[in-house]
């Protein structure tokens, strides 16, 4: 509407679900109350509210410096996000130095992602599906997600799951359904339908791909308002013959399909630099015609020279 304000509302009714956005009210500041905060939207979520939130490190009372470390990653990981309480200051240098840190490389995280969540946005506001879902919402047909209550779907493709401890090196225990995941932060794999359990320090968190996805990643990470199909990154992840995935950002519309061995990603109204990056993959393993491969931390980064990008293993004929 005109100013394009937001309701911020922790209250609702049928029919508010139109109004974006809500929040979860006034929430303790302890480790109980981030779960309950987390239950709590993704009842919201199922109930057909598409975007919701949450103070960052509870409302009433102060948090520690480990649980706002801690929440910060929740926050962040989040449709909407806000540092706010009652009767104290939640700036993180009030905290400690390391809460900055940890602030920063998951805000750094967030404006990334910005293209990657404005799609999930547009899901949410066209599709009535959530932003953060409960896993049952995604998986109806994995019985083991029925209850799940400490993790959730960030969009269509990335799964988070909270630490819910405020030790330097905490635990968490999640559930990864069947498939090869990816953490998104290491590039690490994950072999799915079963429990995983592992320690993170304060600046990460479970955050897993899922298989068969294209995450676009952001060329800017200092704000969210930027021309999110500039330079941008599509991350490609376990990609199987014969799958296809389109993503749209902004106005350029970017095609991913396998073919036998062959990929090829195809860019219409591409941007003037746009990258594609192969999870896992050898540079010396593959050919690539339409850009120039460089080795990656995470696999191979190709930078387009051409509206389509077309790889295929290395010694197969032209």
């Amino acid at each position: 509407g005109d100013g394009e304000a937001v309701v911020f509302a922790r209250s609702a009714t049928a029919g508010g679900q139109r109004f974006p956005v809500h929040w979860g009210g006034d929430s303790e500041s302890t480790v109980e109350a981030m779960g309950e905060s987390l239950r709590g939207g993704l009842s919201l979520g199922m109930s057909g509210f598409g975007f919701w939130s949450h103070d960052i490190g509870g409302f009433e009372g102060t948090p520690d410096a480990g649980l706002f470390k801690r929440w910060i990653a929740f926050g962040l990981l989040s449709s909407h996000s806000r540092l706010h309480g009652s009767h104290s200051y939640r700036v993180p240098w009030l905290f400690d130095e390391e809460a900055v840190d940890v602030l920063r490389h998951f805000t750094r995280l967030k404006m990334r992602l910005m293209p990657y969540l404005a799609g999930a946005a547009r899901q949410a506001s066209e599709d009535g599906l959530p932003m953060m879902r409960a896993m049952l919402l995604e998986f109806p047909d994995d019985p083991a997600c029925t209850h799940l209550e400490r993790q959730y779907m960030l969009g269509d493709d990335l799964l988070v799951a909270p630490v819910f401890s405020t030790e330097p090196e905490g635990e968490v225990a999640y559930y990864v359904p069947d498939g090869v995941w990816t953490h998104y932060l290491t590039g690490e794999r994950i072999h799915g339908g079963c429990w995983v359990r592992e320690r993170h320090g304060f600046d990460s968190v479970p955050l897993l791909v899922r298989p068969g996805s294209v995450v676009p990643e952001g060329a800017v990470d200092d704000r969210p308002d930027y021309d999110h199909a500039e330079g941008v990154t599509l991350r490609v992840y376990e990609f199987r013959d014969g799958a296809s995935v389109t993503t749209e950002i902004s106005t350029a519309t970017f095609t991913t399909a396998r073919q036998g061995a062959e990929l090829r990603v195809t860019a219409a109204n591409a941007p003037a630099t746009w990258n594609v990056l192969l999870i896992k993959t050898d540079p010396a393993s593959i050919r690539v015609e339409g850009g120039t491969a460089s080795a990656h931390d995470q696999g191979v980064l190709i930078r387009a020279t051409a509206p389509t990008i077309t790889v295929t293993p290395e010694g197969t004929a032209p």
